[in-house]
């Protein structure tokens, strides 16, 4: 028992905190002396380690539990000790109330929420709790701060309404509960109940329902409705549909006790004797039932009526026959449904194709000639025949076709959804149903039918036909060019093809080129369609047929394809020799070729010259079956020329054999020359001269000649004696630029013959030379840039890249810079002056442009700053000074840079208060114009100083040694103050003047003279009125209000503005503290109903005006009474017929009485008795009346309201539905009614001249003495 809490002596006598017991001493109260083994120390520490640390954050050992627990309540105490202070020194809930509410709902959450963190034992409370107590803490907070009314005394009467109901206080002084006054059930007494004896009747199906068994549903509930009887037994005639044999069921006592308790388990079913009721019969066969015979209790047959028979049916089902599931495109599908019911039958069923649903049905299925009532007449309007003849209702098997055209390949299922017979019964087959079909055998009806339907194969020849045939060399096989497609897109991948086709040879075909006598007719598989049947020998192959697995195809044009073996190429050759038309020897040799095959043929010969190792192999290609080829070799010696292939459009590299095959010449060939190692255009520059190689060719030496055209104009020139093989043209100075063109024109060699040439060279010269000068960087060729900064000075260049630049920098240094585009930039870093000196391109040297060869750079200066001049600031000692401020007037200084904004400036603001200190402090100022304004710190009075230390713009940052830090300083004044030396306090005025009224005192400070603003607020007005004080020479003045200013009630007195002799002045805000000033005025009382009438029940409302508390006299049938009233409104409850007069009034305010006559009329309520005041039943006949007695109390006329309701169980409370309403007038003080309707007859409201009452649950309308409608 040593942790059980127990009071203690001390600070704050708490029980004593329950301690934690050591391990050690734990193993101590065992064995005192025992030393604990090494191993049980190690397993305690463990376990003490893993145990989560609950001590308190401040240790026990410095401050124990209770201790700490007493700091927090006083702590708590202290904090709502400061709360209460507040609301008591509250002044202005409007002004006020919000701060101080957030102060302490901030203040309340931080304690109670910060609580739990010290975990000061029995402190530690958990999450759910600390909200509660939160929220109760901001409840409180609310009421203390808003001044918000605690209702102490409404609560209590809350809770005494809910026990004792809600009193109220009644015109003779006591406290009344108005439900016993409004709602007398003594005023409406009395019912008469009529009841008009009933007939039993019996029906069999009322609502002819359609019923079906089969395996699913083996039996069927026939509902049979009894109607004011009860039965003893029940004949039930059952025919049966096949045989037409009868059979009565006969439904005993016993079983009829049994429906009845069947049928109480559902809702629709009434205990009531007199409503219908609905039994249930279970039959398992299917019939036609009628119901035969009913007795009820009196031994008596009960009517029956005589409606349609009740058919009991085999339910409807159907299914699909089995059928191929593979189909072709365009086929039909050849469905049948096997359907079995009562017709008419209709099915419903879906067709999906590829996913896409399309549902239909098939309507008014019924065998030939056959005749049915369900199709002709309601059913519901037929009668029982005289004949009974089941034979239209008897179930059928009938099978309805279905012919569907597959134009869609793809996947199509056929699925029966429901299917419904003449009697409406319906059988909807579910997904489950349609998946038991699986396990069926193939050869069964099924719910639903899956058949592929595929695309039929195309085919047809591609490339070849009678007219163009196929050519192949004899001996060599080629693929038959078939091409398959389908009736869709594209052939049928991935599918197996079967092709026939006929083939005639090329010896049997008839003179037209058609098939004779009985060709041969092949049959080929083809695994893919990319195969191509291989074919042989020449003749014509016509395609007949192609199939696929499941479906034929179509043969498409062009079906026939012709292979020939052509002849093979042979070729005769003739030459002849050609002369030199100047010395008459042989320069080479034209052949004619003769050639026999298929054009077009290449030919192939080789050339051998005397004296040289290797020959040379060539061709000629020849598309005619003749052709002439020259041999003309270009240099001089002893040729063989030998034939070796031919090859046509068929045979390829036959061999040529024979005498006729191999010639032989000696060539001297004529002279010749040409460029040697010329390109297509040579280019040059301009004043410059061009050489070209000439390679030779003949008998030397030579003369050349040759010439240069250019723009429109043709020189000649010659060179003699050339001897080699070589020689070397060169032009004059070209000084134009454009394009030359230098042309051989003749070469005459030793024996004097003249050749003529065609060979010619081409020669661009540049129109002009490359240049180089500065561009512009903004339109000039100077530039300003920051001290050390790289600057790119573009250059402009003309002529082929790359460019060699030489120019010299502002120190007189020749630099060397390597462009690469028209448009380059050279990057330098002094300011000075630039000079271009020379320029090369790729090919040519070029010159500098003159006006633009020279680029200046020169330094932008650092930024400046400086005070702007003005009045208000004058520099004393190197220190500016600005003039004196008032606190928390706006004043501020203008500062002018020049430079490159954006301008940063840096500088300290340090301040000497008039109380307190305040530390320095760095700011940044940022100017986007050369001008900027300095708002000065003036928010507390004292004396600052403005240290400007650093400068910089959008080009420089600071610097030290460019930059001289000025100080500006300025005087800011205190504003004076205003206050009430009495905050808070009410005065009392009167709405006239009198001697002796109060003023109220107020507390200056600052420079006098003072100007004081008040402000006036009224309760209930919202614009406040403002009074002026000037020239207050003290410290310290009395107000006094004028009575112009004063409304009847409580004003707000409030200090708005001040100001003093140093044109200081300060605004106070709404939360300065204010005063009340209260002026009272007479009493007064005023009714508020216009009418002197009332009823019993009614209340009596007055307005009252003055200062609560009220006391009013009255009289109320002769005797003098006197009430209190606390609030602005009197009432009383009219609880009894009488006179009540007030007399006089008086407040607690003045001393005033109010002398006053009002007189109010209190009239009793209307009364009504039925059948004497008693529940009387009479029972009557169809057709019979009863008379029923109304007798009035009151003040005549009389208008009542009563109803006919539904007859309850004799001896019940309450009555049934509502089913009639009148209302009837009567001048007397009785009235009777006749009535021939069964109910209950009673009074649910009642008006006399004055007043009127209505039963709870009724409401009476109208207005006056008129006429007034009830209803519910």
């Amino acid at each position: 028992m040593d942790g059980t809490p127990r009071a203690r002596s001390g600070i704050g006598a708490f029980p004593a905190t329950p301690q934690r017991r050591s391990p050690y001493n734990a193993a101590s109260s065992f064995q005192r002396n025992a030393i604990p083994s090494l191993d049980t120390l190690k397993s305690t520490v463990q376990q003490a380690t893993q145990q989560p640390s609950n001590e308190p954050l401040i240790p026990t050992d410095w401050i124990d539990a209770p201790t700490q627990r007493f700091y927090a309540c006083a702590v708590y105490l202290a904090l709502f000790s400061w709360r209460a202070w507040d609301w008591n020194t509250l002044q202005d809930s409007e002004e006020q109330s919000l701060w101080l509410f957030m102060k302490w709902v901030f203040i309340d959450g931080t304690f109670l929420f910060g609580l739990p963190a010290m975990r000061i034992p029995w402190l530690e409370w958990d999450s759910v709790l600390m909200l509660l107590l939160f929220l109760a803490h901001s409840v409180l907070d609310a009421v203390m701060m808003f001044q918000l009314p605690i209702p102490i005394g409404a609560g209590f009467a809350m809770v005494g309404r809910g026990i004792w109901g809600a009193y109220e206080m009644a015109v003779n002084e006591r406290n009344v509960n108005p439900q016993t006054v409004l709602f007398n059930d003594s005023l409406i007494l009395g019912r008469q109940i009529i009841h008009i004896l009933p007939e039993g009747s019996a029906v069999l199906n009322m609502e002819r329902e359609a019923f079906c068994v089969d395996v699913t549903r083996p039996e069927v509930r026939l509902p049979i409705m009894i109607n004011s009887t009860n039965p003893t037994s029940i004949d039930l005639l059952r025919i049966d549909l096949d045989t037409q044999a009868n059979e009565t069921i006969h439904i005993s006592k016993s079983q009829i006790k049994t429906m009845h308790k069947d049928a109480a388990r559902l809702l629709t079913y009434s205990d009531k004797p007199n409503e219908p009721k609905t039994l249930y019969h279970t039959v398992r066969k299917p019939g036609l039932y009628v119901l035969q015979k009913v007795i009820d209790e009196s031994n008596l047959e009960v009517s029956r009526k005589r409606l349609a028979h009740t058919v009991v049916v085999p339910c409807p089902k159907a299914s699909i026959k089995q059928i191929s599931a593979n189909k072709c495109k365009g086929e039909l599908v050849n469905a049948e449904f096997e359907v079995i019911g009562t017709p008419p039958l209709r099915v419903k069923y879906r067709r999906t194709v590829n996913q896409v649903i399309t549902e239909t049905s098939s309507e008014s299925i019924q065998p030939a000639d056959f005749f049915s009532p369900l199709a002709k007449q309601d059913q519901s309007a037929l009668v029982v025949p005289n004949r009974v003849d089941t034979e239209w209702a008897r179930a059928r098997m009938m099978h309805v076709p279905l012919t569907e055209h597959l134009g869609m390949a793809g996947t199509w299922v056929l699925s029966i959804d429901e299917v419904q017979d003449g009697f409406g019964n319906k059988v909807t087959y579910s997904g489950k149903d349609q998946e038991k079909q699986e396990k069926r055998p193939a050869k069964s009806p099924h719910l639903h039918q899956v058949v592929t339907v595929h695309e039929r194969p195309t085919v047809q020849l591609e490339g070849c036909t009678s007219q163009q045939p196929l050519k192949i060399a004899k001996g060599k096989a080629a693929e038959l060019p078939i091409r398959f497609g389908s009736t869709g897109r594209g052939p049928i991948k991935d599918a197996a093809h079967t092709l026939e086709y006929i083939f005639t040879p090329d010896a049997s075909l008839s003179p037209a080129g058609d098939h004779t006598g009985e060709p041969q007719r092949k049959t080929i598989p083809v695994k893919n369609i990319n195969d191509q049947p291989q074919i042989k020998a020449p003749g014509l192959y016509t395609l007949q047929d192609v199939s696929t697995e499941f479906c034929q195809g179509e043969v498409m044009e062009p079906a026939s394809c012709l292979l020939q073996n052509p002849p093979e190429p042979g070729l005769s050759i003739a030459t002849e020799a050609i002369a030199d038309k100047c010395a008459g020897s042989p320069i080479g040799l034209r052949v004619d070729l003769d050639l026999v095959g298929t054009p077009p043929f290449e030919v192939t010969y080789k050339m051998y010259k005397v004296g040289e190792r290797h020959h040379m192999t060539l061709k000629e290609r020849v598309n005619g079956h003749r052709g002439q080829m020259t041999l003309t070799p270009r240099h001089a010696g002893h040729y063989t020329y030998e034939f070796s292939e031919i090859s046509d459009a068929v045979y390829k590299q036959q061999t040529l054999s024979g005498n006729g095959m191999r010639f032989e010449q000696d060539v001297k060939p004529s002279a010749s020359a040409n460029f040697a190692n010329v390109q297509d255009k040579q280019i040059s520059c301009i004043d410059e001269a061009v050489s070209f190689d000439v390679a030779l060719q003949g008998e030397g030496p030579f003369k050349i000649e040759y010439e240069i055209q250019h723009a429109g104009r043709r020189e000649k020139y010659s060179i003699d004696n050339v001897e080699g093989g070589s020689a070397r043209l060169s032009t004059p100075m070209l000084s134009d630029g454009g394009e030359y063109i230098v042309a051989l024109a003749t070469i005459t060699d030793g024996l004097g013959c003249k050749e003529f040439l065609k060979d010619e060279a081409r020669i661009s010269v540049r129109h002009q030379k490359p240049k180089a000068g500065f561009g512009a960087i903004e339109g000039q060729r100077s530039i300003k840039t920051l001290e050390g900064k790289k600057t790119d000075l573009p250059i402009r260049l003309s002529g082929e890249a790359p460019w060699d630049v030489e120019y010299v920098d502002p120190e007189g240094r020749t630099q060397r810079f390597r462009a690469q585009k028209p448009n380059d930039r050279i990057t330098v870093s002094q300011p000075g002056s630039y000079e271009l000196r020379g320029v090369r391109d790729a090919i040519c040297p070029g010159e500098i442009d003159v006006p633009t060869s020279k680029f200046d750079i020169s330094t932008t200066s650092r930024p400046q700053m400086r005070l702007a001049a003005s009045s208000s600031v004058q520099e004393i000692g190197g220190i500016f000074e600005k003039h004196e401020v008032c606190e928390g007037e706006e004043d501020a200084v203008e500062l002018l840079f020049k430079g490159a904004p954006p301008y940063l400036v840096q500088y300290v603001q340090r301040g000497k208060p008039l109380r307190g200190t305040v530390a320095p402090k760095n700011k940044d100022l940022r100017a986007a114009l050369n001008v900027a304004s300095l708002r000065l710190d003036t928010a507390q009075a004292g004396t600052y100083n403005y240290e400007f230390e650093k400068l910089g713009d959008s080009n420089y940052d600071h610097s030290a040694r460019d930059f001289t830090p000025l100080t500006l300083r300025q005087t800011v004044h205190p504003k004076p103050t205003a206050s009430f030396k009495n905050p808070g306090k009410t005065y009392s005025f009167c709405s006239t003047e009198s001697a002796g009224e109060e003023v109220i005192p107020i507390s200056l400070t600052g420079s006098p003279p003072f100007t004081l603003e008040v402000e006036i607020k009224h309760l209930g007005s919202i614009k406040p009125e403002t009074v002026v004080l000037s020239d207050i020479q003290g410290t310290t003045t009395s107000l006094r209000i004028p009575h112009n200013n004063l409304h009847l009630g409580k004003s707000s007195i409030a200090l708005r503005r001040v100001s003093d002799s140093l044109s200081c002045h300060r605004t106070l805000d709404s939360s300065t503290p204010r005063v009340q000033i209260s002026v009272h005025d007479a009493p007064a009382i005023k009714s508020l109903e216009t009418q002197t009438d009332y009823c019993v029940g009614d209340r009596l409302n007055f307005a009252l005006t003055g200062v609560a508390p009220f006391n009013v006299l009255y009289t109320f049938d002769n005797a003098a009474r006197k009430a209190s009233a606390s609030s602005a409104t009197f009432r009383r409850l009219a609880e009894k017929p009488g006179t009540f007069s007030i007399t006089s009034l008086t407040d607690a305010a003045s001393s005033c009485n109010t002398n006053i006559n009002i007189t109010k009329l209190i009239h009793p309520l209307p009364s009504v008795r039925v059948s004497r005041g008693k529940e009387s039943y009479i029972d009557i006949h169809e057709g019979s009346e009863a008379e029923i007695l109304f007798e009035f109390g009151g003040t005549p006329p009389f208008e009542f309201t009563y109803t006919r309701s539904s007859n309850s169980v004799k001896g019940a409370k309450g009555s049934g539905t509502v089913l009639d309403m009148k209302s009837e007038v009567s001048e007397e003080y009785s009235m009777r009614i006749a009535a021939h309707e069964e109910g209950t007859y009673e009074v649910v409201a009642i008006k006399d001249r004055y007043c009127s009452y209505a039963r709870p649950g009724v409401k009476v309308g109208g207005k006056g003495g008129g006429q007034k409608m009830l209803g519910y």
